[in-house]
């Protein structure tokens, strides 16, 4: 089941991370994909599919080797049944009939049966139609793994963000706590009133409410990996720092892996396994037979006892002449069934060639708009920088720095914002042609 958390980037962006990393294991995003690989429950899940039809194969090939069976059975005739026949056989007058019982009160009766069979078109057609199915149950393992790693990575790549914007808000917190304290000289001074300070100090406590109030967003987020990755929910975790560069896990593009036209011709190799099961179902079954059998016939008010054994070998044949017309309807469905899923593949490759051209597109894209808000934040930095000197010269009044602080604060958002959006991006590609890695 897909679990994907998709938290507003106004909200991501504001995320702190706690100081609390004491013997914290420091992950990047290979160690976290290689452990999901194994502790992930989906892909253990999908594992088990795969050991699961195995074992249903082995169950099919074993109804190719003998069966043997051993039937013992206690009978007591309370009354043992007549058989009428004509009296003349016995010396009797023509034309009359006498009743014969045959039998004893007790039969205690053992066999010993083996059967094999020769021929079983059905029973070919479940191996076939299993050896389709390892390969679809492979397909379906490798998309839960494309689909985990999309979940591992897009949750790192979320807390890169939170990372990143730590920096900024204890940057920006540092910078105030130095600003109010240079203000409130000034307040002491007579230069500047009271409310100036005020003004700085809101935005002291906004910082500080921001990160309080958002603190507990990072740790579901961190929560979240721990599943994802099979990692001890009580120990501390931490994550290496990604760069704000472009294209940065785009690594191997040439190689594509599109899962889902790969179920889709396993699809087609059981539409056609299905049409030659169908075909076969015309053809007879054939099995050997082989019993034996020993009675014990017993009537105890004559002291009579008596065993009788016997054995036989024997050829089954079994073939239905005809089934009402079932197996002609069968293959017209088989047929319509077949274009259909024609029908599928072109339009889902269709689909997948205009999303990977989109996905590329939108990394082209996601890229020029992270250099643009680097750039943009080097602006907002210089601006700051340029109005708290102008405010320490008393050139320029606490709105004008809080106009740039505002200013400052929202290059930073943007820039990490755009930074998340890009690793989205590229993470949309390399899902789109099945080669996250």
């Amino acid at each position: 089941m897909k679990a994907i958390y998709s938290f507003p980037l106004s909200v991501i962006v504001g995320l702190v991370v706690s100081t609390n990393t004491t013997n914290a294991q420091t992950l990047d995003l290979a160690s976290c994909m290689k452990m999901a690989d194994t502790a992930n429950l989906q892909v253990r899940n999908a594992q088990l599919d795969i050991e699961f039809n195995e074992k249903q194969r082995g169950a099919y090939l074993s109804a190719r080797l003998p069966q043997l069976n051993f039937i013992a059975d206690y009978k007591y005739n309370a009354k043992i049944q007549g058989q009428v026949i004509p009296a003349e056989f016995f010396g009797g007058p023509a034309g009359t009939f006498s009743t014969v019982q045959f039998g004893v009160p007790i039969v205690l009766s053992n066999t010993v049966q083996l059967t094999q069979v020769l021929f079983n078109s059905q029973v070919n057609y479940g191996l076939a139609a299993l050896a389709v199915n390892s390969e679809i149950v492979e397909t379906q393992k490798q998309m839960t793994l494309q689909d985990v790693r999309y979940q591992v990575a897009n949750t790192y790549f979320l807390i890169q963000g939170i990372i990143k914007q730590l920096e900024f808000i204890d940057s920006n917190i540092v910078n105030t706590k130095a600003l109010i304290k240079n203000m409130e000289s000034m307040v002491q001074q007579g230069l500047v009133i009271q409310t100036e300070a005020d003004k700085l100090k809101i935005n002291e406590l906004t910082l500080a409410n921001t990160k309080a109030s958002l603190l507990a967003t990072k740790e579901q987020l961190e929560s979240l990996m721990k599943i994802y990755i099979g990692y001890p929910k009580d120990v501390n975790i931490s994550f290496k720092a990604d760069k704000l560069v472009e294209n940065s896990i785009l690594v191997d593009q040439s190689e594509t892996n599109f899962l889902a036209l790969k179920m889709i011709d396993s699809q087609k190799k059981m539409n056609e396994e299905e049409k030659k099961g169908i075909k076969m179902g015309y053809l007879p079954n054939l099995s050997f037979y082989a019993a034996y059998n020993y009675n014990v016939n017993i009537k105890p008010e004559d002291n009579f006892r008596k065993g009788i054994d016997g054995a036989f070998l024997g050829l089954r044949l079994d073939w239905n002449l005809f089934d009402g017309l079932e197996k002609y309807h069968k293959a017209k469905m088989n047929a319509l069934n077949k274009e259909k899923i024609d029908n599928q593949y072109e339009l889902l490759n269709q689909q997948l060639e205009m999303a990977v051209d989109n996905n590329r597109k939108q990394i082209e894209v996601k890229a020029g708009a992270l250099s643009i808000t680097k750039e943009q934040l080097q602006l907002a930095e210089s601006i700051h920088k340029n109005a708290v000197l102008k405010f320490k010269q008393g050139m320029s009044s606490s709105n004008d720095l809080i106009l740039a602080e505002n200013g400052l604060q929202q290059a930073q958002t943007n820039v990490v914002a755009t930074y998340i959006q890009l690793r989205q991006a590229e993470l949309e590609y390399l899902k789109s042609i099945g080669n996250i890695k």
